[in-house]
Formats: structure tokens, sequence, C-alpha cells
């Protein structure tokens, strides 16, 4: 890793000191928007209200960023640049699709609240979620139709629906453009691996105010090459060394499965199980890629699948948008507005790895097992059962493609009558997101078939498993949403003070969530009795999902002029839900029983109260309280019990002999988990999250060029709805001794043990920090100075429940997560002429504590003087801070041609280092949900307006 130099080391006690002097800080809102001398006042709805007024610094936290904003953000798409934001954390990184359940989708979450309940808005209207809940991919936003982002970093159930509990993003798109503009971005990491590129077309007919009408039609292509762990150091290897306190160590990321195939035991006579390698008895050496791991139950290779994986996904991404806009008079308009979006993303992971029972009298059994026995110590007539631990290397590393095809419609009419503003809309929206088997996982019915020896070496078979490999459907997701919207706003009366305003709203909506499993991915049930092809590298088990719910609500909004310089603002909701209404109902033994309505219809009523002061012209101090509630998500009440997969982290058998179950018991190692929703009425059913939220802030102007912006903010939630994690189930075994069974695996073809991780109203949660956001402008010999500083100091982010309360602030938490501290952005923007514009930006998160590490994990051993490795041993240590400068050069050529010239990561800083294990993708070495593994890029920008 690079060393730290005087200048970073000095911007970084700017950052780290700063919060300290600043309080804590953080509250990014908007600009003041003055009403130009000699033009039209026009009337905005602004983003957390819905009373349309002169565009002003309002009551709650509101930053947006304008058009030239995103330009020097050097962001290449919507994830990019929303995911950079300080008051960014918890979201859904590009990583986690490598084998980390991403499941092709980026995500948005602010201050580490979740993305369930960070509502994502296109023009102020809600789009298809991506899953059965709220949540919007990202990925199908086209950054090129983007004209501004408003981020409200305060909840905002009471005018936008329950769910808004963290607050709202919502991406204005271009609108009454004339021109025909084109713009292509190239990138390149100076390192191997990582290019990406974009190019964007856009072309505007006629202007809304003088010609009555607009037509915009635009339409984007972006690529991202894959990034692979193989190609980065700090990366490659499950076997990095680290120092820690002045002692060296090593870690031990590996896998059980491995080629050849390793072999595991169980005994009649009750002792633990004992796992070995016969290659490694036979040749006493392990096989490539593999290390010895050498303990009392364990003498086999393990794999090393590190550099197997990829650290960033290839992805390319096709969108279309189109809006058009006719005026009927000169009070009302009608509009519609398209967006196509096709987003691919493939990820790479290890090659398969498959348990495979071994019959005692199978001929591999006698060749590969029997002779090691007596070596072992082992009575043969002691075995009880066998099983190889199979890694496919020759199939390549298991693939998956996603492709998810965003349409979202809407139209409407907006309009003026008398002294109110209203508008109707409706909205149709789907998301569409199949994944595709596309390389590495087998078809067991053909690889039943193949004449294939488990025990041979890695390379010796890539031509024999070639035709068992799949390249097919998983499994196919569709969610819709549609919408039907009525808005009005407007004058009531006057106070002495000012007109007193009034918005009022009502929503009807529909949700829709189909989740349809391919055949072999269900694997046999009884809905396909004669059904017998698995998937070698992923369990079977899944099943349909096909659930829908309607919901209604209503708003009324008030904004009351006190005094000339007091606003006070109002706002009530009732929402409404339906019942879940599902179409593939089962029992336990996974026989579909029909149709049914599940879990527990929902009502409640929110409100906010807000105010803004000025005391003086200089100084707007600003607050807010309100409350919130979520209802379940589709899939949490309606998804069948099935598998999803293993743990994360290796534990020791939950049960203990002469519990039956024991016997599938395999030592400390990874074990199969299942999942299903709590489809149960009443009492026992899911309730609904509540929340209770509030800001208090202020922003001063001391003087003309210098703007400074505080807001504390804290979320309150109960009753939240939480899938129990593995960690919380394996750390106290008698306590939920009942999620532990016995199934029958039909890929592995013998009983395994699985774990059910349900959902529940856990507890409560805790969220609560300080927003920054100053502004300084000043004229210098060398041009026009803007600095701007942002950030986020997080003061809580935990959750409780009866088994305590579990934080996430500056360290892990048993999901595992981890919130920074502190998030910023500190960035110097130079105009230097009318032709050049200069950008240097430090981006700074602060460190966290590493997730601590158990030696019986088998994670961490320590390095002996002479350089091989020693014991496993317990690690407690802390992931450093992590910090990048970028640069921008923009050179405005001339009303034509724009070009932009920029550097990110420009010291190629690497990741810290983290021993993490689970949590994520599976790469090692670091956490690619909290720092980018690129290293330094360079990219260029083009564009022309015509």
């Amino acid at each position: 890793m690079m060393k730290e130099t005087v200048l970073s080391r000095s911007l970084r006690l700017v950052f780290s000191g700063g919060v300290a002097v600043g309080f804590g800080l953080m509250g990014q809102t908007a600009m003041a928007q003055d009403a130009a001398q000699g033009q039209s006042i026009q009337r905005v709805e602004i983003t957390g209200s819905s009373i349309k007024r002169i565009a002003k610094e309002g009551a709650l936290p509101v930053q947006t960023l304008s058009n030239a904003d995103i330009a020097k953000s050097g962001a290449k798409s919507v994830e990019d640049l929303v995911q950079a934001l300080p008051s960014m954390q918890g979201f859904t990184t590009s990583a986690e699709s490598v084998n980390g359940g991403g499941g092709g989708a980026q995500t948005a979450s602010i201050h580490s609240i979740g993305a369930g309940y960070t509502l994502v808005l296109l023009n102020g209207r809600r789009m298809a979620s991506y899953t059965a809940g709220s949540a919007v991919n990202l990925a199908s936003i086209p950054l090129s139709a983007v004209e501004r982002v408003e981020i409200l970093t305060d909840g905002a159930s009471a005018l936008y629906g329950a769910d808004a509990i963290a607050g709202v993003i919502n991406f204005i798109l271009k609108k009454n453009q004339q021109d025909f503009n084109v713009e292509g971005t190239y990138s390149s990491p100076q390192k191997s691996g990582g290019k990406s590129s974009n190019f964007a077309l856009s072309k505007g007919f006629g202007d809304l105010d003088t010609d009555g009408y607009n037509v915009l039609l635009s339409y984007a292509h972006d690529e991202q090459k894959e990034l692979n762990a193989s190609q980065r150091d700090f990366a490659k290897t499950g076997l990095v060394r680290f120092e820690n306190n002045g002692k060296q160590y090593s870690m031990y990321q590996l896998a059980l499965n491995t080629t050849p195939a390793s072999v595991s035991l169980s005994f009649k006579d009750g002792r633990t199980p004992l796992a070995f390698s016969p290659n490694y008895l036979k040749d006493g050496k392990c096989a490539p890629n593999t290390a010895y791991i050498g303990t009392a139950n364990d003498k086999s290779c393990w794999f090393d699948y590190s550099g197997t994986v990829q650290l960033i996904p290839k992805s390319k991404r096709d969108s279309f948008f189109a809006s058009g806009s006719y005026k009927l008079n000169s009070d009302t308009t009608v509009f519609a507005e398209a967006v196509n979006s096709k987003f691919t993303q493939t990820g790479r992971f290890a090659p398969a790895a498959q348990t495979i029972g071994l019959p005692l009298t199978d001929a591999k059994y006698a060749t590969n097992v029997a002779p090691y026995l007596a070596q072992l110590g082992i009575d043969p007539a002691n075995v009880k059962k066998a099983s190889m631990n199979l890694r496919l290397v020759d199939a390549g590393g298991r693939t998956s493609e996603y492709v998810t095809e965003a349409r979202h419609l809407a139209i409407g009419v907006d309009g003026r009558f008398k002294e109110f503003d209203y508008g109707v809309s409706y909205v149709h929206s789907e998301n569409t997101r199949k994944a595709n088997y596309a390389g590495g996982f087998l078809s067991g019915d053909k690889y039943d078939q193949l004449v294939f020896d488990p025990f041979g070496q890695a390379g010796s078979s890539a031509s024999v498993l070639a035709p068992a490999v799949l390249h097919e459907l998983d499994a196919e997701t569709k969610t819709k949403l549609q919408v039907l919207s009525v808005r009005a706003s407007g004058e009531v009366f006057k106070l002495p003070a000012g007109g007193v305003q009034l918005g009022v709203g009502l929503d009807s909506s529909k949700q829709r969530y189909a989740n349809l499993p391919s055949s072999i991915s269900q694997g046999p049930n009884p809905q396909q009795p004669n059904w017998t092809d698995t998937v070698v590298g992923s369990a079977p088990g899944a099943l349909p999902v096909d659930a829908s719910r309607k919901n209604w609500g209503g708003f009324a909004e008030v904004l009351v002029p006190v005094i000339k310089n007091l606003d006070l603002t109002a706002a009530v909701r009732y929402d409404s839900y339906n019942a879940v209404d599902n179409k593939y109902v089962y029992n336990l033994e996974s026989k579909l029983l029909g149709s049914a309505t599940q879990g527990n219809d929902a009502s409640k009523s929110t409100y906010k109260l807000a105010f803004r002061f000025n005391p003086v012209d200089t100084l707007l101090l600003r607050g807010s309280y309100g409350t919130g509630f979520k209802v379940a998500e589709l899939d949490q009440i309606a998804q069948p019990v099935s598998d999803f997969g293993v743990t994360t982290g290796k534990y020791a058998c939950p049960v203990k002999a002469p519990d039956p179950r024991a016997e599938d018991c395999l030592g400390d190692t990874q074990y199969a988990l299942t999942s299903g929703g709590n489809a149960l009425k009443g009492s026992a059913g899911l309730k609904p999250e509540e929340s209770k939220q509030y800001t208090l802030g202020f922003r001063f102007d001391p003087i003309t060029s210098l703007s400074l912006g505080f807001d504390l903010w804290n979320v309150k939630m109960s009753n939240q709805i939480n899938q129990l994690s593995e960690s919380i189930a394996f750390g106290d075994t008698a306590k939920y001794n009942a999620l532990y069974s016995t199934v029958y695996d039909a890929g592995q073809k013998q009983n395994k043990l699985v774990t059910l991780l349900p959902y529940f109203n856990l507890g409560s949660s805790r969220y609560r920090g300080i927003d920054w956001d100053h502004t300084y402008r000043a004229k210098t010999g060398l041009g026009n100075l803007t600095v701007n500083w942002s950030g986020t100091y997080m003061l809580k982010s935990e959750k409780e429940s009866s088994d305590g309360i579990d934080s996430s602030l500056g360290k892990y938490d048993s999901l595992p997560n981890a919130t920074s501290r502190v998030i910023s952005r500190l960035a110097f923007s130079l105009k230097s002429s009318d032709m050049f514009t200069h950008t240097l930006a430090m981006n700074y998160r602060s460190g966290y504590h590493d997730l601590p590490l158990k030696a019986s994990g088998s994670v961490v051993k320590e390095v002996n003087p002479d350089g091989t490795l020693g014991a496993f041993v317990d690690m407690v240590r802390d992931v450093k801070a992590f910090q990048t400068f970028d640069w921008q050069t923009r050179a405005q050529i001339n009303k034509t041609f724009v070009v932009t010239a920029g550097v990110k990561n420009l010291l190629d800083t690497d990741p810290p280092f983290s021993d993490r294990t689970k949590g994520g993708g599976n790469q090692v070495g670091y956490d690619g949900r909290y720092s980018n593994p690129l290293g330094r890029t360079f990219y260029l920008t083009g564009s022309a307006k015509f």
C-alpha cells in the first residue's frame, strides 16, 4: 500500500479535526436559488413538499446536484454518482453480485438505514422495485437523461408514502431540450482490468414555451469490463499476509471443497467427524492452488478460491428515454415519459463446490479412502458415512448473468385552475430480471453420466465436464407497480405575514412480485415428481412465488407564515395496505396447496411538523419532527421455505449426539441455510415497522462568499422486521434449537443439516448523525475559486433485540455490516478562464474495527520467524481509513465542444486491508462494499451540442 504523503496526512487531519471543531457535523442542503432580475418568477415543486413555491432554502435538508455538479463528479453511472455521496452508507454494490447476494442490482441507502427505507423517485414518481420491497435498482436509471438529483435526507412518509423513512432521492430528467447532444467517456485504470466506456445521444424538438410542445429522445450505451482478483495483489490470494501490532500473520481464507476431492467421514461411535485429502496422504503434498490445514480433525488440503473471483463484474447497459409535453392552453399541459433500460451484469466466483455422498461399497471408496484409514488411525468398521468434498475446477468459475429490463411509463396532466396548481398522473412501471447460469454450474443428471474421477488432478477433465456445464435460465423475477395519483396545491387564504398554502393528494397503487425459478433450480418436488435434475454448484429447492398487494393513501400539507420570517408546515397522511394475495402456497413438504390471502391488513396515520425561521437575513434555522411506518415486503410474507445457500462463516455443529440430527454434522464448516416468509395472521404475523424521526439544523451566511450548513438528524424504528442472522442462530444453539433440521438434498443425494433463518419483528433500531455542507467562493489571481466541504458524522447506528444491542458504528455488527463514523468530501474548483475549470477533490471514509475472529474459525494463522505458518489465532484489529484524491480539468473549447480529462484515485491508494470472512461478496483481503479496488484511473470525456 502507498505510504501516507505530507499532503494526504494534512488533509486527513483537516477532515478528522474539522469534524471535532464542527461538533460532529453534516447537513446537505439545497443552495438558495434566487430568481434573476427581469425574468419571470417560476413556481416549482421541491422534493419534500407538495406545495409549489419559489425555489428557496426550505425547512427540510435537501441537497441538489445540478448537471454541472454531476459532470464535476466524474461519475460514469447513476450508482457511481449516488453511492459516492457522504450521506450514503449500507447500499448494495456491484461487488456483492459476485456470490454475495447482490443479484445484479446497485441500490441507495441514506445514513446506513437501508435501501428498503430510501425512496427513489423518477420525476417525483415511484418506480418498480427490483425485489419484493421498494428498493430500486439504480442501474435501471440512465445518467445521461438526468438533469439534476435532489436528495432529501429526512423522512418523508407523510408525503410520499409509508416507506420513505430514511429519505428520498428524486431524479429529475431532462426536459424542454432542443439541441442535439453527443457525449462519450472512456475510463481506464493504470493497472490491468476494469476499463469502462459510455456514450449518449439526445435530441429535442420544439420549445414548450414558444411552440407549445416539446419532444425529447435520448439513448445511452455503457460498458464496464471485469476486474479480477488475480489482477490486484491485495486480493489475489486467501493466504495474504498482514501485520498487526508489530507481528506478522497470514489469512487462511480457504474452502474445504477442492480438486482433487477431499473426503469427510462420520463415525458410528459418535466421535468428531474427520476430513482428509487422499492425494496429500498419497503424494505428501497438496495440489496447486490448495493449502494443507493439518488440525486434529482435518487432514485435508483446502482450495485457495480468492484469485478465482471477480472484484468488479462486467456489465453492459442500453437505455432509451423519451418524453413529450403539449400545452392544451396557457394553464394546462399534458405529458408522457418513458424509460426503457436493459442492464446485463455477469459475475463469476469460485468453481462449483459440491458435497456428494460416497457409498462405502463404491469402488472409489475402496481405491481412495480405505487404503488410508489405518494411517489415520480409523477402524474401517467404525465408519458410518462418507462424502466427497469436490471442487469442479475444470468446469470453470461459477458464472451468473443477470439481465434486468426496466420499463417505466408515466402519463398525466399538469395545470393551474384559478389559484391552484394540480396534477393527475398514472404510472406503469415494470422490472424483469433474469438470472442465467452462464458457466461453471453443471447439470447433476449429465454429471452423473460422465466417466469422471473426482480424485483426479486439475486440468485432466475439462473436456469431460464440458457437456454438463449449464447455459440456461436460473430464475426470472418480475415486479410491477401501478400508481394513480392526484395532487393539488395553492393559497387558501391570507394572513398578515403572507398566504396560507395547502397541498392535498391521493394515491392508489398495486404492487406485484413474482419469482419463477426454472425446473432445474427447483429440483425434484411434488409439483414435478418425475424431475430428477439438479444444479451442481447450487442448492436445489427453489419454489415459485407470485404475490400482490393493493394500497391507497391520502395526505394534506399546510404551510403557514406565522410572521414574516417564520413558516410552519404540517403534513398528515393515511395509508391502508391490504393483506397479501399469494397464488402459490405450499406446505412444509413443498406441496402446492393453492392460493390464499396471507399476512395482515395494515393501516396507519403518519404526520410531519416542520419550521423555517430567519431571525436575520444571514441565518436560517430549521427543524422537523415526523413519524412513519413500513409494512412487510411481499416475500417476507409469501416466500416459501427453501434453500438459499450456505453460511458465509464456518461454525461448529449446532447439535450434539445423541441428537439424531448430529449424524449429518460435518465439524467446523459452512452449513446450509433455508429461509421462508412469515405468512401468519393476527398477533403471530408480521406487524408494520414504525418510525419517529427529527432534524434540527441551520444555514449561516456570515459573508457573501461563505455559506455554512449543519443538520442534526435522528431516526428511531420499532417492530423492525429482520431475518435472523446466521451468527445469532449459531451463537446461541440452545435458544434456536428448533431452527435446525435434517433434509434430503437431491443434489448431494444424501441428508444434510440445515438452519432456518425466518423473519420476525426482532426489535428496534436507532440512527443519529450530523450532516454538514459548507461552500466558500472567492476571486483569486488565478481565477474564481469555489470550495465545498460536505460530509456525515454518525453518532449512532444500532439495532436492539432480545439478544441485546447490536451496533455497527465503527465496527462490524452481526449481519455483518460496518458503518463508518465519518464520510466526507472536500472539493476545490478553480475556474481559471472562460475556457478551463479545474477540480481537486478528496474523498474520506474513517476506519472501523475489523471483524473479530476466533482461532476455532480457522481463518488467521501466525507467521513463524522462519516464514512458515504456525497455529490458528484469535484476531482483533482495525481497518484503516480510506482516502483518495481526484483531479479533473474541463475545457470549454467553444459553445459546441467540451472536453474533460480526469484522474480518480490520483495517489493510487490500495483499499485498506480487512480480514472479514463474511458480508458482501467472496472477495478476500478487503471489503468491496467500502472501498474501490480499481486504483489510479484515467478518464476522458467529450461532448458536443448542436
